[in-house]
């Protein structure tokens, strides 16, 4: 098999983490360069800018891009102009629209565009979603609450326009609820807190459905502090099923049924070689369109001040 030779641009706390081990644990990859203004990793070629990157790294066929959503469609027009295959950490984009032009480059140029959804590679999502589909669902209600301060120190850009704020990992929870649902869900109403001195949400109530009137809510924090939570509880004409641990853990009534070691990162590399090997892409925008829509439906509230 030819190794897929990837560079990891935009080298912070998620590339480190998760991306540089997953990498090395996926036969057929292997990561060739960094490319980041505040960081690089011993033995690796590394570049200031994807532009450094791509006129004077060493031979890449990849790249991914885990830099803030801010600056990402620039960074992957770049990447696929040079004949290259993009890798997005999510969320995608700051909005929707703006990867329809990358989706059409992609294709152009017959080149990957992979959207990732990290969430939706944890252990048991796919059973869940196995047994969902022999069951009458009834309501669904997502909790997905965290403590920023854990998962995203110092990182301004978060609650800038296009970080997202709560959304960055209530997204998450999204991505795995349209994953396992067997039909499409909608926004039809929407909370939003907003710290006086950000532009995103600190935290968010959504209420969803679909055509058939299935009661889905959500609710988002980013002030939790204590234990996390990220948890699914969908009740059924044949008991509740909870999925917690971020998708990690599945129960029905109490009892597990699925669960196993966080392995997200690899499924997503494992997807980014099948797909850069026939130049195929994978873009589902359907967990960012929820987010755009609740934006467009939230009701603002102003809450105290975020300080770092």
């Amino acid at each position: 098999m030819t190794e897929l030779r990837i560079a990891i641009v935009g080298f912070g706390k998620i590339a480190r983490d998760q991306h540089v081990g997953a990498i090395a644990a996926v036969p057929g990859a292997t990561l060739a360069a960094i490319a980041s203004r505040n960081a690089s990793l011993p033995g690796l070629p590394h570049f200031a800018t994807i532009e450094e990157l791509l006129e004077k790294g060493p031979p890449i066929d990849a790249v991914s891009l885990c830099t803030p959503p801010q600056v990402r469609r620039a960074q992957a027009a770049a990447a696929l102009a040079a004949g290259k295959h993009v890798m997005l950490e999510k969320p995608p984009g700051i909005g929707v629209a703006e990867l329809d032009p990358l989706v059409a480059m992609a294709a152009e140029a017959k080149r990957t565009l992979f959207a990732t959804w990290h969430s939706r590679h944890a252990p048991a999502v796919e059973p869940a979603r196995q047994w969902l589909t022999e069951r009458r669902i009834k309501s669904v209600h997502i909790s997905w609450k965290e403590d920023v301060r854990v998962w995203h120190p110092g990182q301004s850009w978060i609650w800038e326009p296009g970080g997202l704020g709560v959304f960055d990992p209530g997204i998450n929870a999204l991505s795995i609820l349209t994953k396992i649902l067997p039909k499409p869900v909608f926004v039809t109403a929407a909370e939003l807190a907003f710290p006086a001195n950000c532009q995103a949400p600190i935290a968010a109530n959504l209420t969803l459905t679909d055509i058939d009137g299935l009661a889905v809510t959500a609710e988002f924090d980013f002030r939790q502090t204590g234990p996390q939570s990220w948890d699914i509880v969908v009740e059924t004409d044949q008991g509740r099923m909870t999925l917690s641990s971020g998708g990690a853990r599945m129960e029905v009534d109490g009892k597990v049924l699925a669960e196993a070691p966080d392995e997200e990162y690899r499924g997503l590399y494992r997807r980014f070689v099948e797909l850069a090997a026939t130049g195929a892409s994978d873009v589902d925008l359907t967990p960012l369109r929820l987010v755009a829509d609740a934006f467009l439906l939230g009701r603002r509230t102003v809450v105290e001040p975020f300080v770092d």
